[in-house]
């Protein structure tokens, strides 16, 4: 039998995992082929590729970045885990550009809308507008206590990483059996959407402030849940992207945008958004076609086998 072709592409987050191991383990963080201060390119390449791949999956990217960067030693110190943490977050920007090519129709017909020339697009706006206000509000309010307690280098370590990993492959579980089981719910597009679902799918959205838990997993299954469609959610959570990674890395930019050219120079950082973008678009246009046939399956469990096999690494 022919296996799907999630079964082809997600272990490759995994081999990259094990790549980032080997070359963890046998090229120093310090060596001669940098070319960013405390970066070498292949790390630049790796964190790329890490970033792109799993920003818009519903995996988390920035578990997955803290995992990267705690092999690579990117985060022994105070100041290198500040810039480190910063460069994760601004290479979101290729990603980001990823996500605004592949829906410039659609972001265009929003920008028509805030020009009263297009009412779907008007209602749009209002939508990803209400659906942003929760993560802000609360990522504002509480950005230092997340910080110093629940990223890789905080109070706890990798466990509330790990530990959301494994929460959230059981809710993508639980959620595509309750989908199954009321398989004749009647399902919205887009364009049905209300501004109360929105701010519902907002305050879903919030709640992956916390490391691990994946703003598109949070996202989805927040659209999922008011009773969107499944290319409706996995749109509304793409575009709601745009708007809070675009915040979150022009915010770390401005704020933390000295100390990541202090600490890796310029060149690496625009490598990683560079490979960020193009290994986004690979991952984005795999997600859509393979969500027209398969349900979330295969993203829970792959969750469960990371939390386990992140913790037996931690362990020994």
């Amino acid at each position: 039998m022919k296996r799907p072709p999630a079964y082809r592409f997600l272990p490759m987050l995994g081999w990259i995992v094990l790549a980032v191991t080997a070359s963890g383990m046998t090229v120093p963080t310090t060596a001669p082929a940098t070319s960013g201060g405390g970066m070498a390119w292949h790390e630049a390449v790796i964190l790329g590729l890490v970033e792109g791949l799993t920003e818009f999956l519903p995996v988390s990217s920035t578990g997955h970045l803290i995992l990267t960067q705690r092999i690579l030693g990117m985060s022994q110190s105070d100041a290198s885990a500040e810039a480190a943490g910063a460069y994760a977050i601004c290479i979101q920007a290729g990603a980001i550009l990823a996500v605004a090519c592949l829906y410039f129709r659609r972001l265009r017909q929003v920008a028509a809308g805030v020009l009263g020339a297009d009412a779907q697009g008007r209602t749009l706006g209002i939508n990803l507008g209400l659906a942003f206000l929760p993560a802000a509000v609360v990522g504002l309010t509480a950005e230092g206590w997340i910080k110093r307690h629940l990223f890789g280098g905080g109070t706890w370590g990798l466990w509330p990483v790990i530990g959301a990993w494994f929460v959230g492959g059981l809710g993508i579980l639980l959620m595509t059996r309750w989908i199954e089981t009321h398989r004749s719910r009647p399902r919205m597009p887009l364009e049905s959407a209300t501004a109360r679902m929105a701010l519902c799918i907002g305050l879903a959205q919030s709640l992956a402030l916390w490391p691990g838990i994946s703003r598109s997993l949070a996202t989805l299954l927040g659209g999922l849940w008011v009773g969107l469609s499944i290319p409706a959610a996995v749109e509304f959570s793409f575009l709601l992207g745009l708007i809070t990674l675009g915040a979150s890395t022009a915010y770390d930019a401005f704020r933390s945008g000295a100390l990541i050219v202090s600490q890796y120079g310029w060149f690496t950082p625009l490598l990683g958004m560079v490979t960020a973008l193009l290994s986004a678009l690979l991952a984005i246009r795999w997600m859509l076609r393979y969500l027209q046939r398969h349900p979330l399956t295969v993203f829970g469990y792959y969750r469960i086998l990371l939390a386990l096999a992140a913790t037996a690494f931690i362990l020994l």
